[in-house]
């Protein structure tokens, strides 16, 4: 078999003291397992020795391999540059702060011959700080209430894919924290397993609030490209109609007003808003069922290009 039968993609960013450890821990846990494997290191722009270390780690191992941005991209872009070069049956994430023990790579290998496509890593116990770990709780919360796809962890960098999975996924921003709902959206297999967690040794944690906000954005763009994409008059037709809802209600309270009192007085910011309400509704209805005929023009256009 010429390709790898195990790839392992690690985004790294100043993570120049964990790789050599990282590395050689992984190393240490395939040799029981395959000789077909390759490790992809993603050095995403980083300022310390990271392009160095990676440097140095490849020429020292055929089985280690590394892609250098110029600048930082994030991990959404590392993942997708490493997804790319991949050849693995069977592709790994992990984070490249040592938090991932790779004594975990047996379990979910596992699960992948139980006939499941994407094994997400479920951190029960994390080593982070307070307002990182309540975060977290509250992002997946929301996430798996909005998505209906019931994980615990759906930010754990720690996922072992079937290679069409990984190879098939659409990667910006910050939609590597969407992969499962992703992938679940597409109709794929998806389980997750409790992970082992370590405490970080070298570095900072790239956590920030700013990531966080934008995440919830990048939600909204997830669920909008893959579970209302071919159907847009259902999302857009769904708002439209609870605005347009709200908009007649407002105004039949107004008018029952006008006709019982005789005037308005005091309640007119109110009927602008059931004005506002309605256009909008309007609007988005209206865009929904141009959507629909975008979608209808698309699939026909696709159709005669397949005959052809």
């Amino acid at each position: 078999m010429n390709n790898k039968e195990i790839s392992i993609v690690i985004p790294a960013y100043n993570e120049a003291e964990n790789l050599p450890f990282l590395c050689d821990e992984i190393k240490d846990v395939l040799k029981n397992i395959t000789k077909n494997y390759e490790i992809i290191i993603v050095n995403d722009g980083s300022t310390d020795k990271t392009k160095e270390v990676i440097e140095n780690l490849t020429a020292k191992d055929i089985h280690i391999s590394g892609i250098h941005f110029r600048t930082n991209f994030g991990k959404a872009s590392a993942l997708s540059a490493g997804f790319k070069k991949a050849v693995g049956e069977t592709i790994f994430t992990m984070d490249a702060d040592l938090q991932d023990d790779p004594q975990e790579i047996p379990n979910f290998l596992d699960k992948i011959d139980e006939g499941f496509d994407l094994v997400s890593g479920w951190k029960q116990n994390r080593k982070d700080s307070f307002v990182k770990n309540s975060s977290s709780k509250f992002f997946n919360f929301v996430t798996s209430l909005l998505s209906k796809i019931k994980l615990h962890d759906f930010n754990c960098g720690f996922k072992a894919y079937k290679g069409e999975v990984a190879k098939g996924l659409d990667l910006y921003g910050q939609m590597h924290r969407y992969i499962p709902v992703m992938a679940g959206n597409e109709g794929y297999k998806i389980t997750e397993i409790p992970v082992h967690h370590r405490k970080r040794k070298f570095g900072k944690s790239k956590y920030g609030p700013i990531r966080f906000l934008n995440g919830f954005l990048d939600l909204l763009t997830v669920m909008v490209l893959t579970k209302y994409f071919k159907r847009p008059a259902h999302f857009f037709g769904g708002l439209g109609s609870i605005a347009l809802f709200l908009g007649f209600v407002i105004n039949m309270y107004i008018i029952y007003l006008k006709l019982t009192f005789g005037n308005i007085q005091g309640r007119l910011p109110l009927f602008i808003a059931g004005i506002l309400f309605i256009m909008v509704g309007i609007q988005l209805i209206s865009l929904g069922l141009i959507g629909e005929m975008f979608v209808k023009i698309s699939r026909k256009n696709n159709s005669k290009n397949n005959i052809a």
